[in-house]
């Protein structure tokens, strides 16, 4: 496509389609599933905020189910209540501060590679992609990315056979019956995926063995470990529940932010006025040290951009809920087993909401936050969910993103390569389907 950022229709051309025909809400049917489009701000409020415990998480089938299993991102009740109370605890901001140190030990390796690219073109994207794969190995499983290579390798290969797969209407055969090729293969990728977790748990059991630790360890894996070896019953996890919770943690830990890095450097490349702004920014609460905890917080201009890039490429192309029981909502009244389907774009490009300039890139919207930029209208914005499930990795993200962008603005300015070519696509996230290619110069 040109270079425009109202990607909407391309990204889910049928939904911007059918809301321009049937409007803000509309009743569509995948096979024998009724799915309820929403996309008034107020009705998905109350459907996020879920305060009557009228919409539940879409019960995942399939590739799907394989990919993710029945984790937080799917589960319900005690237990998802006992594993987002894990995982706040792992994410929070003090053992946010602990990782910083690692988060820009591999940056500087990173960026130590792009030496020999000054005044080249070099490609950012998969740069980033090994980058964020790196932190989230280091900080959340205390393994390096090599040791975590495999593993990503993998979930991409059933995020593949997922896509591939995606809104293709089944024949109600069991899979134990008749397993088509892409059944197969995403039984094998699910098999070797539990495998490999399972030696990065044994190798923590031995060290234990050997007297070489004596605890599993403070980070998230090690708080899985201690969970799954709980006594007490009623705080313990299964292995399942602790793989579920590894494959999800991978996956989203460096998905989320290697995309957003790599379209706000698309962004900061073509707006290089922007970049001026926030290299500004970070020289002055930074200068040529390395970022800590104290001045992140403070990052104002590159926090904006942040907040633009994610409403213009929001990760999250769509939240599900289904219905568990009768419900109102607005004027409607839903029976049980509806899915609701929420498209972030729609509400993100809305000139509506965000003026006849919604499509275009304008940081100073979020001069004075988010509640202001929407006005108060807080469902008009969101890259990382709402309410009680919002994404528990939301800070994680943030943290890691903003030492990555000052770390960058501290060394190099880069302007868009003429070898760019603009093509979002829908994946785990949006993601540029060919790379960002930028030309570095140094400062």
């Amino acid at each position: 496509m040109d270079l425009s950022h109202d990607i909407f229709s391309r990204i889910q051309p049928h939904m911007y389609s059918w809301i321009k025909q049937y409007g803000k809400q509309f009743l569509l049917w995948n096979g024998p599933q009724a799915q309820l489009v929403v996309t008034e701000p107020e009705l998905i409020k109350e459907i996020l905020s879920n305060k009557n415990g009228a919409f539940s998480k879409i019960k995942l089938q399939n590739h799907v189910k394989k990919l993710i299993g029945d984790g937080l991102v799917a589960t319900e009740g005690k237990k998802w209540s006992k594993l987002r109370k894990l995982a706040n605890h792992a994410f929070h901001a003090e053992s946010l501060k602990d990782m910083v140190p690692t988060m820009i030990a591999s940056v500087e390796a990173m960026l130590e590679g792009w030496r020999d690219y000054v005044g080249k073109e070099t490609e950012v994207y998969e740069n980033f992609s090994v980058l964020t794969s790196e932190v989230i190995s280091k900080t959340a499983f205390g393994s390096s990315y090599l040791e975590g290579k495999n593993i990503f390798e993998m979930l991409e290969k059933l995020g593949v056979v997922m896509f591939r797969n995606d809104g293709k209407v089944r024949f109600p055969i069991p899979e134990k019956l008749y397993k088509t090729a892409d059944d197969i293969e995403s039984d094998e990728l699910e098999q070797s995926l539990r495998n490999s977790i399972i030696s990065i748990v044994k190798k923590r059991d031995e060290k234990i063995k050997n007297g070489e630790a004596d605890s599993y360890g403070s980070d998230f894996l090690g708080s899985l470990i201690n969970m799954h070896r709980d006594k007490d019953e009623i705080n313990r996890i299964s292995l399942d529940d602790l793989i579920d919770e590894c494959k999800t943690f991978y996956l989203a830990g460096h998905e989320t932010t290697s995309t957003l890095l790599a379209w706000v450097i698309l962004l900061l490349a073509i707006y290089t006025d922007w970049q001026q702004k926030a290299r500004e920014e970070v020289l002055e609460l930074f200068s040529k040290e390395t970022p800590n905890p104290e001045g992140i917080v403070k990052l104002k201009t590159v926090n904006m951009i942040i907040c633009e890039t994610l409403r213009l490429y929001p990760p999250v192309t769509r939240l599900a809920r289904t219905v568990k029981s009768k419900v109102r909502l607005g004027k409607l009244v839903l029976p049980p087993n509806v899915e609701i389907l929420i498209p972030p774009l729609a509400l993100h490009l809305n000139p509506e909401i965000w003026g006849r300039d919604a499509h275009l890139f304008k940081p100073e919207r979020f001069s004075e936050g988010v509640a202001k930029a929407t006005n108060n209208n807080m469902m008009a914005f969101l890259p990382f969910g709402y309410g009680p499930r919002t994404c528990v990795g939301l800070n994680f993200a943030n943290t890691e993103a903003k030492i990555v962008l000052s770390m960058i603005l501290q060394r190099y300015k880069f302007t868009l390569s003429p070898s760019y070519v603009h093509s979002p696509i829908q994946f785990f996230t949006i993601r540029p389907h060919h790379g960002v290619q930028v030309v570095l110069h140094s400062i």
